[in-house]
């Protein structure tokens, strides 16, 4: 009941705020692809923008970053999705980012573990297998079970760069979304995994990471250091169409920002 309220409200919000900024378009659709990590806030703000443009059709393909990254680059969608910044050679081949908000990366265990908190060098030293028994980090005598994204996930971009791990984790499993990654390690007391803090519920427990707890406010003001940007990906060269462009215009407004916020990230406008 509480989600379904919270849901109307930000629908009822979202609708003022357009009204408010004039984008208002008579139909059309506008499609997304990407980042399972941005579900929650792409989700939102698509809600929004069709709630004040009843013609309109959003929809959303959650493949991770790097399939939308792939989608917008060979015209099956409009606006790709990324939860990491584009690379040099992405870039090179034609295709412009736009951060549309900030996301800390919540380093996530079962709430039976009694861990609280971890450093970033313990993290890395987890992942890396040079730590591997929970009592060596105040837990208990337990082997850590490793979960993490596939390759090609923002979010196992942004934690791997992050952390100094690229290439060197020592996974037990690669799970292709964000509540895949949820769901495991909330059923196993002895696991540790990452995900977008935006997504995180009460089924797992978020860790402070050298003393800072994962949150909006700490996102914002850089003192959580394990965070990374939500992306709009679009090409060079290729015109939006009317609906789309609109949308574009709207989730990257200060309008947006509250509606940003409400799905637990930070908006960078």
């Amino acid at each position: 009941m509480k989600k379904i309220i919270g849901m109307l409200i930000i629908g009822v919000m979202a609708a003022a705020m357009l009204a408010g900024c004039g984008a208002k378009t008579n139909g059309g659709t506008v499609s997304t692809d990407g980042s399972t990590s941005m579900e929650k806030v792409i989700g939102a703000l698509g809600e929004s923008f069709m709630a004040a443009n009843k013609n309109t059709s959003f929809t959303y393909n959650p493949t991770g970053s790097g399939s939308g990254i792939k989608a917008v680059l060979e015209g099956r969608c409009d606006i790709g999705l990324s939860s990491r910044s584009l690379k040099d050679e992405e870039k090179a081949q034609g295709l412009s980012e736009t951060v549309l908000a900030y996301d800390g990366i919540a380093i996530i265990v079962s709430p039976e573990n009694p861990v609280a908190e971890l450093s970033l060098e313990q993290i890395a030293s987890i992942y890396t297998g040079e730590i591997s028994n929970w009592k060596d980090v105040g837990g208990n005598d337990a082997q850590i079970v490793l979960i993490g994204r596939e390759a090609g996930s923002g979010t196992r971009d942004g934690f791997e760069s992050i952390t100094g791990t690229e290439d060197a984790c020592k996974y037990r499993q690669e799970l292709t979304s964000t509540g895949d990654v949820i769901t495991t390690v909330s059923q196993n007391p002895d696991a540790i995994g990452y995900a977008s803090l935006a997504s995180v519920k009460d089924s797992v427990k978020a860790l402070s990471v050298g003393g800072v707890t994962p949150s909006e406010n700490t996102v914002k003001d850089g003192s959580y250091v394990i965070q990374r940007p939500f992306v709009l990906v679009t090409k060079d060269g290729t015109a939006l169409s009317e609906t789309a462009q609109m949308f574009f215009a709207y989730i990257t407004s200060a309008d947006a920002a509250e509606i940003i916020s409400a799905a637990g990230a930070v908006a960078a406008n």
